[in-house]
């Protein structure tokens, strides 16, 4: 009894928490944000004038809501992608979709937030667009990667919490790689997918330290759990190449779609072949299928707007499809009975490992990477590479409207990238330990050992509710209450 009146406190804590924070978000809001130019109804070139009258046409300028729909891939992505992919637990469905549902609504505005607030303009205000919201989207992306390390061991809260501290740090490790570093990764492998899934880890190591991770009885799946978790994997898979270019225009977008494709093809059908292969009848795992044909996405991300001919798309496919399997296979139960890392849904062999071949290979690429291959493009996918002697940038200023760059070597270029690997490693690791103890604590609540992934610990579940008219019904078992009509 008592420890029920306890669980009834703390959950009532966690709900006006909840509100709590909305309200914050709601000030913060209102008084750092306001439309960005693109978005303000008193800006002249927002409008179409006809051109016979001396105005500007719509048709004449870049039209901001060309990345509408790639954003509403990235969107669906977050939200169908990410939460059914976690639906594969048994008992854990509902928590899997909809706390990603509750989890990315709060997140998607922090990193608005986040965004804003780096970028602030003259007026003090964080301008809002289109391009705004696509870059939070996929912000959003890393927390969801860190909460699959921890899929069922946590409470709502302390997922929230989480999510809130990574990506202040997300936002600040990405700022140094792109501002500072100039390190280019154009689907977000490093600052995303790496940065997502070390953070997770460390996290998940924290509570390892604490209670060291065992067999649980929910942890597995079922036959209608792994049906619902391909839909995520096929959403994703489907909608992949649109993450990986939306922030990208013309041919550099056109090469990001088709090196991602042909990336997730490759890792689809090596996973397949390799899954069979570790397999003792040559079966194919579920899991290996979910994950890890998954994997080219992540792998090719960096690299994806780069000039590494089809054959290299092909090449880390298929090497991040056999590294994800072999992961999956050996590396997951090796880290976690050595480290006291458990891995609920496998993050290291789909983000982590894939996004780290992702930097390599993005600062190989950089580092062969010529004009005689890309023309005077190479200083727009390589701003640092661009001469700063103003003799050199005449040319390539007035015709092409590139800015003045550091005038790096390819091989500077290369080593900047790596840089900006392994700062996004070290830094997703000690503010993942940070940021364990802060959620471990009772402030955010806890998950017993005989709650771990079960959504009755947040959900009022049909069945239970079943089962109770059952035990009251006096034999009337035949008549359903109206509610569930």
């Amino acid at each position: 009894m008592a420890e029920s009146m306890l669980s009834l406190c703390g959950g009532k804590e966690q709900v006006l928490l909840l509100f709590l924070i909305q309200l914050i978000i709601m000030v913060l809001m209102g008084t750092l944000t306001t439309y960005g130019p693109e978005a303000r109804a008193n800006v002249i070139s927002n409008h179409s004038i006809p051109v016979k009258n001396g105005g500007i046409s719509l048709d004449d300028i870049e039209d901001p809501l060309r990345i509408y729909p790639m954003y509403q891939d990235v969107h669906v992505m977050i939200w169908i992608g990410f939460g059914f992919l976690m639906t594969f637990l048994r008992r854990y469905g509902q928590s899997a979709v909809g706390l990603t549902f509750l989890i990315g609504a709060i997140l998607v505005q922090v990193a608005m937030l986040c965004d804003g607030i780096i970028s602030m303009g003259k007026n003090g205000k964080a301008l809002l667009s289109l391009q705004g919201l696509l870059s939070a989207d996929v912000a959003v992306a890393a927390p969801l990667i860190s909460m699959g390390a921890v899929l069922g061991k946590t409470t709502y809260m302390q997922l929230i919490i989480m999510g809130i501290i990574e990506l202040i740090m997300y936002t600040a490790n990405k700022y140094i790689g792109e501002h500072h570093l100039m390190a280019v990764d154009a689907g977000d492998s490093m600052y995303v997918h790496v940065f997502g899934a070390y953070f997770g880890l460390a996290v998940s190591f924290v509570f390892g330290v604490k209670d060291k991770p065992k067999e649980h009885h929910l942890e597995g799946s079922t036959y209608q759990s792994d049906i619902f978790a391909m839909i995520g994997t096929v959403f994703l898979w489907l909608f992949w190449p649109s993450f990986n270019s939306a922030s990208l225009k013309g041919d550099d977008q056109q090469r990001a779609i088709i090196n991602t494709l042909l990336s997730l093809t490759a890792s689809c059908v090596i996973a397949f072949a390799v899954s069979a292969l570790v397999s003792k009848e040559n079966k194919f795992n579920m899991v290996h299928v979910q994950n890890s044909t998954l994997a080219g996405g992540v792998a090719i991300g960096t690299a994806a707007g780069m000039m590494c001919e089809p054959i290299g798309a092909l090449v880390i496919g298929c090497a991040a499809g056999v590294l994800s399997v072999l992961g999956y296979k050996y590396l997951t139960p090796l880290i976690q009975k050595k480290l006291r890392i458990h891995d609920t849904c496998g993050v290291h062999n789909l983000h982590g490992m894939p996004g780290v071949l992702a930097g390599i290979f993005g600062a190989l690429m950089s580092g062969i990477a010529s004009e005689d291959a890309y023309n005077y493009s190479l200083y727009e996918i390589f701003p640092a590479r661009a001469p700063s002697e103003e003799g050199k940038l005449a040319e390539m200023r007035d015709n092409y409207n590139i800015s003045p760059g550091l005038n790096r070597t390819a091989g500077q270029q290369a080593a900047y990238q790596l840089l900006a690997l392994v700062i996004s490693i070290v830094f997703a690791i000690i503010s993942g330990l940070i940021t364990g103890l802060i959620i471990r604590t009772s402030f955010c609540g806890t998950i017993k050992e005989d709650e771990k992934f079960d959504d009755a610990v947040h959900w009022e579940l049909e069945e239970e509710s079943m089962s109770e008219v059952s035990k009251h019904s006096d034999g009337m078992r035949d008549q359903m209450p109206m509610g569930h009509i």
